[in-house]
Order: structure tokens, then sequence, then C-alpha cells
């Protein structure tokens, strides 16, 4: 036994093993998943590869930095690093604010020490702060993550005609019966902080989305409230979106051209686009031809004599032929 261990050993030292730069050449031309799988299956096997990937991950910020949309208008800093900091030690927290107004915009960032805390904290992104619920998900993802999800137009819903005394909390509430939720509020007001009468609610499912439009029952607040998909709400109000592939064009300014009779003409110099003198064509100098000649008259011919034809007298005593009467018109006689 202690042979065949002492022959692995020389064979290894003879170069029987690849070096590095002989597996470099032989990793590259692998594609992302097969790396992905390649060392999953080695974390797996041996310990000291699995610590080795999650120090190299660990001392990236990007796994480790959260994105928190959906807060509500006074939530502060404080108040969103102690929602968080369940999940484990927070290295930096804050909500954002207008460098203006000074107001939150309604989102803010929150950098976990470990990556550890941060996974922990995207297996239940959503979170009940400040009576909102807000999401979260990993900062380098931005808006791509679970909101920009294919069918988050099946799953998202619109509430409309919500009493005032509406308030997010009971809004989810509400809504929880139909299934799990993903994200919700109630719309708020950023300068009174006063409910708009409306707001969002999107459910992990489009099964629980669709048994909310389907209940028959729609009465929140003492009020008949409306539910619908929010996609169809979209672009009711104001002017409708071009259709796709056409640009808007802005209003073509008139240049201005040559006066009109009768009308006034005010310009504040030479009209546009026509130049003074303008230069016309030369004619041909080649002469017009003569007009044709007028044919010659045709010959007159002679009068041709006809016999006199004697009238005859019908049994009512009419001559055959009509008279005729002034200017030449035809002479008609009454009935008898």
């Amino acid at each position: 036994m202690e042979d065949l261990k002492k022959r692995k050993l020389d064979e290894a030292g003879n170069g029987d093993f690849a070096s590095k730069e002989e597996l470099r050449f032989l990793i590259e031309p692998l594609a992302k998943p097969q790396l992905v799988d390649l060392l999953a299956k080695l974390g797996s096997q041996y310990p000291s590869i699995a610590e080795e990937i999650k120090s190299i991950a660990s001392a990236d910020p990007a796994h480790r930095k959260l994105f928190v949309r959906g807060l509500a208008w006074n939530t502060t800093s404080e108040t969103l690093r102690a929602a968080f900091q369940e999940h484990g030690e927070i290295e930096e927290g804050a909500v954002i604010h207008d460098k203006a107004t000074g107001k939150s915009r309604g989102y803010g960032f929150i950098t976990y020490k470990n990556m550890e805390s941060t996974q922990q904290a995207l297996r239940a992104p959503s979170k009940l702060i400040d009576g909102r619920l807000a999401v979260c998900n990993l900062a380098c993802e931005g808006l791509s993550g679970t909101s920009s999800a294919p069918d988050l137009s099946l799953r998202k819903l619109y509430v409309g005609s919500l009493s005032p005394e509406v308030t997010s909390e009971m809004l989810l509430n509400y809504f929880a019966r139909h299934g799990e939720i993903e994200e919700g509020s109630v719309a708020y007001d950023k300068d009174t902080n006063e409910s708009r009468g409306f707001g969002f609610v999107t459910y992990k499912t489009a099964e629980a989305a669709k048994k909310a439009i389907d209940d028959l029952e729609k009465t929140l607040g003492g009020r008949n409230i409306i539910v619908k998909y929010a996609d169809s709400h979209k672009g009711k109000t104001g002017q409708p979106p071009f259709p796709a592939g056409v640009v808007p064009m802005a209003a073509l300014s008139m240049t201005p051209g040559y006066m009109q009779p009768g009308k006034a003409h005010v310009s504040s110099g030479p009209p546009i686009n026509y130049g003074y003198p303008q230069t016309v064509a030369p004619y041909s100098a080649s002469p017009y031809p003569n007009p044709p000649t007028a044919p010659s008259s045709y010959p007159t011919q002679g009068q041709i004599p006809y016999p006199p034809v004697s009238a005859k007298k019908d049994q009512h005593g009419f001559p055959p032929t009509q008279p005729v009467g002034m200017n030449n018109y035809p002479y008609y006689y009454p009935k008898q």
C-alpha cells in the first residue's frame, strides 16, 4: 500500500498533473454555465475550494448591496436599517433624498458586511416598513429584478376609489386573502402625505391576481372599490401613445412666399427660398413655323329648278303642308 502511494507521488512529480497555464488554456473556452457547474461541483466536494469561492464573492460589494424600493415618504435611514438589521450586521444603509427639495425619493440601499446576510434578506424580499410593503433585490440588478418579470402584467393590480382612511396595511390585509403578496401600497401625495385614492397590489402568482379580480365582493373602508389589471389602467388620461415605429414630429414652420393680392404681407426681409431676379430660360432661336394656309373655297352650284306642286285639300279642308307662323315657327291648329 505504501508503495502504491509512493508511486503516485512520483508520477505527480514527473508532470502527470496539468500546470496552471494548461488548466487556464482548457478553462477559457468554457461557457459561463459550464464554469458555474464545475465550481459548484468542486466546492461541494472540497471545503477549501468552497471557502475560496465565498471569500472572493464577499469581497465584491455587488453581492452584498441591496436596492430597496417602495418606501414611504416619511421613512428615514434609521428606520430602514432597523428593518433589515435582523438578517445580519449592516455596513451601510440610507434612504435617498432629492437634493433640491430634501424629500425622500421612495427608495434606498442596504449593504451587509457578509454575503450570507444578503442572501438571507433576499429569501424574504418584501418587508412592511412604515405601513408600506417595500421590496428589495440586488443593487446590481437595479429595476430589472422581480418587478420586470414577464408575467408582471398578470400579477399587478390597480385598486381605485379608495377611502382616504384606508392605509397600506389595510389594503395589504384585505387582498392577502387571495394569495401571497409581493408588493403593494396606497399611493400618497409627496407634499401632504395624504392618500391619492388609489393604490397597487402585486401578487406572486397570476392565479391570485385573477382571483382578486373575479371576487364579487369588492368593498373596503365602506366603499365599493375598483380592481383591475394595472396595465389596463395605463393611458386612460393624457395623450395616447404613438404606435410603435412612429416618431412624433414637431409643427413645421411656414416659410414666407409670394405676396397674395388683397392681403397684407408682413415680413422682416425678402421671401425665403426665392432668388431675385429669377433667371428665365432663353427662347429658341429657330422661328416658329408659318400657320397652314386656309383651303380654297368650294365651287358654287347653281339652283336646280323643281316643278311646282299643287296643294290638295283633305276632307276637312286643311292644306296638307304645315302652315308657318311668326318667326318661321310652325303653327298648330286647335283640335276641333
